[in-house]
């Protein structure tokens, strides 16, 4: 079976990609990259299509509700870097559903079909579709959005097998993820709280060509390698290889875009580490301190200090 990383907005940034690469992931996703953000020139939302040495295979996931936008994006998004880009028509957050993308587009398959076929003819690249279920249980149109995905030529599947209104908690439908991919002729990764071995095991008996693995990588990059039985750890600590990889990827944005304002490295790491640094120490003795001492780190000195102090 194989095992992706899912893209997760704040968190799968190239460091954490390559950590996961590292840790068995077959394939990682960018966060949500704005079609709206690339029609419009923006150079944050073009640092999230940036990738890194060691990273391995990498998929472009782009979000937005408008045909042209999203032309246009996977045509800036077809590089060399990328294998393949997916159209984001699950994310279930307000700030992405306000502006008639993410989850709001369940809503109007046909509109899918629309924004799918507009990146089809834009790319050499394949195209895919995630989504969920449907808006709630009592519309579960995911048969139309499969469809939708068909006709406009999309190369799989990524279905998180819940319903919007589930957001990320709740009951995951393998019953009804095992259905689809009976259905569909195209490859589906299925997605939905695998977590360990047994989650795993179950959604792989709904027979999907991949397993996608989210929230359960953040605090343990290495889980890809686990679910595939391989208990081997490497000698260098993630925390301590995060850190390294923030690093040079800073530089390597520097380098790149050198006309942007940058933060200074203590200001970069530090803001990036309060994303992930206390999920490495979950778990552990004055776990509860230590999360009140890092919502006070600024410079690499202090990171340094916790990393090595623990």
């Amino acid at each position: 079976m194989k095992f992706v990383l899912a893209p997760l907005a704040g968190f799968t940034d190239a460091p954490f990609r390559r950590l996961c690469y590292e840790g068995g992931a077959a394939l990682t996703y960018t966060e949500m990259v704005s079609a709206a953000g690339l029609a419009h020139g923006s150079s944050p939302t073009r640092h999230l299509m940036e990738t890194m040495p060691g990273e391995g295979p990498v998929a472009c996931q782009l979000f937005g509700s408008k045909e042209d936008e999203l032309a246009f994006a996977a045509r800036e998004a077809t590089l060399p870097r990328f294998c393949e880009l997916n159209l984001n028509a699950g994310c279930p957050m307000t700030k992405v559903t306000r502006e008639g993308a993410g989850a709001k587009l369940i809503e109007d398959p046909e509109k899918i079909y629309r924004l799918l076929k507009a990146m089809v003819e834009n790319t050499t690249l394949p195209v895919t579709l995630k989504t969920r279920l449907g808006p709630h249980p009592g519309h579960c149109n995911v048969f139309e959005l499969l469809d939708a995905a068909e006709r406009a030529g999309a190369k799989g599947l990524i279905l998180h097998a819940r319903f919007t209104s589930q957001m990320h908690g709740g009951t995951v439908h393998l019953d009804r993820l095992a259905e689809v991919v009976s259905r569909a002729k195209i490859p589906v990764t299925g997605n939905g709280s695998v977590t360990d071995a047994k989650t795993a095991a179950e959604m792989a008996k709904t027979g999907v060509a991949a397993i996608m693995v989210g929230r359960a990588a953040l605090a343990n990059p290495s889980i890809f390698r686990q679910l595939q039985g391989d208990a081997a750890v490497d000698g260098v600590r993630p925390v301590e290889r995060h850190l390294r990889y923030l690093l040079e990827f800073r530089d390597q944005l520097a380098a790149r875009f050198p006309h942007d304002h940058l933060p200074s490295a203590d200001g970069f790491a530090s803001v990036k580490m309060h994303t992930h640094l206390f999920r490495y120490f979950n778990g552990r003795p004055g776990a509860a301190a230590l999360r009140a001492r890092l919502n006070t780190v600024r410079t690499l000195s202090e990171i340094n200090d916790i990393i090595h102090g623990l």
